[in-house]
């Protein structure tokens, strides 16, 4: 049984970094090493957006716990997602776990999200203070961010996940829940999500702006 440090749980959910297996949308666009570097570097981005959050992290692994990378074991508990293509099964079990733990609140980002602040996330556990649940709207449909202050098992549950849907689905499962919004954010998945920002350029100095 986990001890919680604090009442705020963060999970973050990370792919391995293997070529081929990440940004396979962006890969597309850019190559398959270009996709892979950009991911490395989102995560690392990641990493320094949650350092210094006063709350409980964890670190969940799509294939292997990493070792030696980017996430101190002394500061992120590492975990490895349940080995299902669902992944709505997958955040739902990491949701469980801590709400079982005695997590009174808990949030999930990804680890690929290059708007994301360190005062977001503080925000949002600061809403989940009076709310049921708090969603950060990705502005492809999705969402970025995913907060609850108890378990609601429809969010979970009949999605098409990595579509536009999402977003809309889960506001619906929200209806009689009290709930907030925060800023809407871009995701990294496309050549046009990334093309315009410095902090890319150099992943991706060979394409044109035809």
């Amino acid at each position: 049984m986990h001890t919680p440090k604090t009442k705020n749980l963060l999970l973050i959910f990370t792919r391995n970094p293997e070529l081929g297996k990440v940004k396979s949308r962006l890969a597309a666009d850019i190559g398959q090493q270009n996709a892979l570097d950009i991911y490395i570097f989102l995560v690392n981005y990641t990493q320094k957006v949650t350092q210094q959050l006063n709350v409980d992290k964890q670190v969940w692994y799509s294939e292997s716990l990493g070792k030696n990378d980017m996430w101190d074991s002394n500061d992120y508990s590492k975990k490895l997602q349940p080995n299902t293509p669902d992944l709505g099964e997958r955040m739902e079990y990491a949701f469980n776990e801590g709400f079982k733990n005695g997590y009174q609140h808990i949030i999930i980002i990804g680890s690929d999200l290059y708007d994301i602040t360190q005062q977001d996330i503080e925000v949002a556990f600061d809403k989940l203070q009076q709310n049921n649940a708090v969603i950060g709207p990705a502005t492809d449909g999705g969402f970025y961010l995913l907060g609850l202050s108890q378990p609601i098992p429809s969010i979970f549950k009949n999605k098409n996940w990595g579509t536009n849907t999402v977003l809309n689905d889960t506001l619906n499962n929200l209806k009689s829940y009290s709930f907030e919004q925060l800023t809407p954010k871009n995701d990294v998945d496309y050549l046009d999500d990334i093309k315009e920002v410095a902090a890319f350029k150099p992943f991706i100095k060979y394409v044109t702006n035809d």
